[in-house]
């Protein structure tokens, strides 16, 4: 049975075969080792009618399934095991046999593994190398089998980043009958059920049961062979005998009805209309190129690349790097040139190479070889390096750290950054370290945080906030310690905050806490504002690790007092669930760092995914201003340097960090961009990329085998806009975010007498935005926060395609529907003062 079971009533592929299997003893050595003969006759199949239906419950009487005189031949096909106490040491047979054919009868076989006595032992079958569970009573024997345990040759490839894979559940159970040491009956009973991740609702049910019922221990047969040793007895078969494995081989269905990439060139002609990333249509024609361009050869390829229309290029580079095929990488690496082209489709293919989730080798070798050419553009060169720190670090996360394209992209980062001959170059190589995330390049990324100037500081301290929390060892807490209580040297705030933020985020220890909740008496006033609020809101959230930790200090009194707790600056920091069900919860922060003259010098946005222990930054947006203070005749604290006016903005998106952005750097910059500007956002990420990526081969007891097959193709339109009004003493950011969704989860069962596709698509398309203003005409600063999602469209199809013999079916149902657009209410005093300014900006 294969079963969609997120459907109210699940539908899907049931198949029922019955055959009669004749096992005859052809020799026998004196240690009890056997050479057997393993024939299959007369197999019948059959399928039953897809109609409504219950799983208790048919719908229909069963269709006969005719086998084709090919496949009833190679059925009738003999194969042979050597076989010793109950345990199957070799499999013979013909290696020229079609797969489904051979999987088949190594299903039958494995039925035969079993041992007479309990215990636990490592066993070869159809599922592969397997740990075994054996309970015996009376003459009845169990077997369990931890399929999760199963080592086979790899035939499948997943996300690197695990929430946007599978869950998968299997369990195996097995009763032997065994009587007078004859083998009266095996029952073997399995289920999986499979689903994505992210939404555990959208599942597949596959169960499958084999029985083996002796109907006679007297059926004549083939004379036993004489022979000393095995391979004597074997040479005396007429039939073929190559030693083959136990383990089930990878079969790939071929499509027969996907369309071809030279009829989508054909197309072409007619596809002048520009392209709207943020909807789902594109977003599936995407997808769809992306299968196209798997089997095409480099000349198609490369003739799509040159004959698109303009508008559409980006779109089929993206479709091209997320193919990764020979193919595809053979022809953009003749067709982008990185002298010539323009910087937004050059950034487009970069970008596309950072958020594959699944890189090869091949991929970072033609990101190298790009780079390594013509030198191109800074912000082109400070885009590829970023990129080949997460190439490199999702290949070490794949365990393919030892390749020679990984070494050579380290060291390409580790030379750039002995080199950099400014404080912004240097930044940018702090950052792709990060995105690599090794752990021996924690010690450069120590020495930088620790001596560097500030921008320095705060690269490498944000670097290493990429790394998982088991790399962040004492020594380095030991270096935050230091950098945030200035034991050695002063340090910028910011820079102080982020050391404190490792220690807070990162499995922190009392003794971290209870330290920096002291040192905020000795801070300035908004410092030791956004700290405690930090401390407070985040560490107390349901979600975070260190929960009870802060439950234990907070009895402490010298540390939960008014004394501590009373400052009252306007910084924040909170964080809240936006999405909650039972595989995901969505939560959205915002940290808020003012100065002491009230101007915002640091705004941090943060949407996180957190899902079956995993969890994922999906879009992090930090904007920085300085200097502002200065410009409208505000005097600097004594014993500051005077900042240079800038405003920049930083971001993560799937935690991937992008190049910085700057907005504008000094007074004449400033005006300059003020007087020209066009009005137009800054983009900062637009185009299609492939989130889900997951291809897995389930190997059945009986043989037959299920494909899961998950594909998430996300489109994402994000801009941001900062408006510094100085006559009306006004700053207002805006972060848009337009995106859709489009994923495809299906399962494939495939015999050599049927074929089976359950598949599961949906969509959705969003749109959020996250507006700040704020009014620095008065005392205090007036700031008000929004952030708002819009109605969000949705759509699911669900559709099972069955193929048997000449016939074949499809059924198709689907639902959709809008959720309304929502508000989020962040907190009281922001909602007052966003009515107050508000109101007064209408009037």
């Amino acid at each position: 049975q294969l079963v969609d079971a997120s459907t109210p009533s699940p539908r899907g592929a049931w198949l029922r075969a019955e055959a009669l299997v004749q096992l005859h003893r052809l020799w026998r050595d004196h240690g009890g080792e056997e050479l057997l003969q393993v024939q299959i006759h007369d197999l019948k199949a059959q399928h039953e009618p897809e109609e409504e239906r219950s799983q208790d419950s048919t719908g229909g009487p069963p269709e006969e399934i005719e086998l084709s005189q090919e496949a009833q031949a190679e059925l009738q096909h003999p194969v042979f095991i050597s076989w010793s106490s109950g345990k199957v040491k070799d499999f013979y047979g013909d290696a020229a046999e079609s797969i489904l054919i051979s999987n088949l009868k190594r299903g039958i076989i494995s039925l035969l593994q079993l041992q007479p006595h309990a215990g636990t032992a490592t066993e070869e079958d159809v599922s592969g190398s397997c740990q075994v569970t054996y309970t015996v009573s009376n003459h009845s024997i169990t077997k369990t089998k931890d399929l999760l345990s199963c080592t086979k040759p790899k035939s499948g490839l997943t996300s690197v980043n695990k929430i946007f894979g599978v869950e998968w559940q299997p369990s195996s159970r097995s009763q032997y009958m065994v009587k007078d040491n004859l083998l009266r009956s095996v029952l073997a009973e399995e289920i999986h059920v499979v689903s994505p991740a992210l939404r555990s609702t959208t599942g597949i049910k596959i169960s499958s049961r084999q029985q083996l019922q002796l109907v006679s221990s007297q059926t004549p047969g083939p004379a036993e062979l004489a022979g000393q040793s095995l391979e004597d007895a074997l040479s005396g078969t007429e039939e073929q005998h190559q030693p083959l494995g136990m383990a089930s081989l990878p079969f790939r269905r071929v499509c027969t009805r996907c369309p071809s990439l030279r009829a989508y060139l054909k197309s072409f002609d007619s596809q002048r209309v520009k392209m709207d990333t943020s909807k789902a249509a594109t977003t599936w024609q995407f997808q769809r190129l992306i299968q196209m361009l798997h089997g095409a050869k480099k000349r198609d390829v490369l003739q799509l690349l040159r004959r698109a229309p303009e508008a559409m290029t980006p779109f089929v580079v993206e479709a091209a790097v997320a193919a990764q095929s020979v193919a595809s990488l053979a022809a953009l690496s003749d067709f982008l040139d990185f002298s010539k082209d323009p910087k937004s489709l050059l950034e487009k293919f970069l970008y596309a190479a950072a958020f594959s989730p699944q890189p090869s080798g091949d991929l970072l070798h033609l990101v190298l070889d790009k780079l390594d050419g013509k030198q191109p553009a800074s912000e082109v060169q400070e885009t590829g390096i970023v990129t080949v720190g997460s190439l490199v670090g999702k290949l070490c996360r794949q365990k393919l750290c030892g390749l020679q394209e990984v070494e050579r992209g380290v060291e390409t980062i580790l030379s750039g950054l002995r080199g950099a001959e400014n404080e912004s170059k240097a930044v940018i190589y702090l950052l792709a370290l990060g995105n690599a995330a090794l752990p021996r390049t924690i010690p450069t990324l120590l020495d930088h945080a620790e001596e560097g100037p500030t921008t320095v500081t705060t690269a490498a301290i944000s670097a290493l906030r990429q790394f998982p929390t088991q790399h962040i060892s004492d020594k380095v807490k030991r270096a935050m310690r230091r950098i945030f209580h200035e034991t050695r040297k002063s340090y910028e705030k910011t820079c102080r905050l982020a050391a404190a933020e490792i220690l807070l985020d990162k499995e922190p220890l009392p003794m971290d806490v209870i330290n920096i909740l002291l040192a905020t008496s000795e801070l300035e006033t908004e410092t030791a504002m956004f700290l405690l609020l930090k401390v407070q809101n985040n560490l107390r959230a349901d979600h975070h690790p260190a929960r009870k930790i802060m439950k234990d200090i907070m009895r402490d009194p010298r540390i939960n007092n008014y004394n501590l707790f009373s400052k009252a600056g306007i910084s924040s920091s909170f964080s809240g669930p936006l999405t909650v069900t039972q595989d995901l919860l969505s939560t959205f922060g915002l940290d808020l760092l003012f100065l002491e003259g009230g101007f915002l010098r640091k705004s941090v946005s943060d949407f996180s995914l957190l899902s079956h222990g995993q969890r994922l930054r999906a879009a992090q947006v930090t904007i920085e201003a300085q200097g502002m203070e200065s410009m409208l005749g505000e005097n600097v604290l004594e014993g500051e340097e005077e900042p240079e006016l800038m405003a920049g903005m930083s971001a993560i998106f799937f935690d991937v960090q992008l190049r910085p952005i700057i907005f504008f750097q000094g007074y004449t910059d400033l005006m300059a961009k003020v007087l020209l500007s066009s009005g137009e956002p800054t983009s900062i990420v637009k185009g299609n990329l492939l989130l889900m990526d997951h291809y897995q081969v389930i190997p059945l007891q009986s043989g037959l085998q299920v494909t899961i097959k998950l594909q998430g193709g996300l489109g994402l339109d994000i801009s941001a806009d900062m408006d510094v009004s100085i006559w009306e003493q006004e700053l207002k950011t805006s972060i848009n975010t337009r995106g859709s969704l489009a994923i495809d989860f299906q399962a494939e069962l495939d015999a050599p007498f049927l074929q089976a596709t359950l598949r599961n698509q949906m969509e959705v398309e969003t749109s959020i935005h996250f507006d700040t203003m704020l009014r620095f005409s008065g005392s205090p600063v007036l700031m008000c926060l929004q952030l708002r999602e819009e109605q969000v469209p949705y759509r699911e199809i669900f559709t099972v395609y069955k193929a048997a013999g000449s016939q074949s079916s499809t059924t198709r149902k689907g639902r959709q529907g809008i959720m309304p657009g929502r508000e989020f209410a962040l907190h009281q005093a922001n909602s007052r003062v966003c009515n107050l300014l508000l109101t007064a900006e209408e009037e």
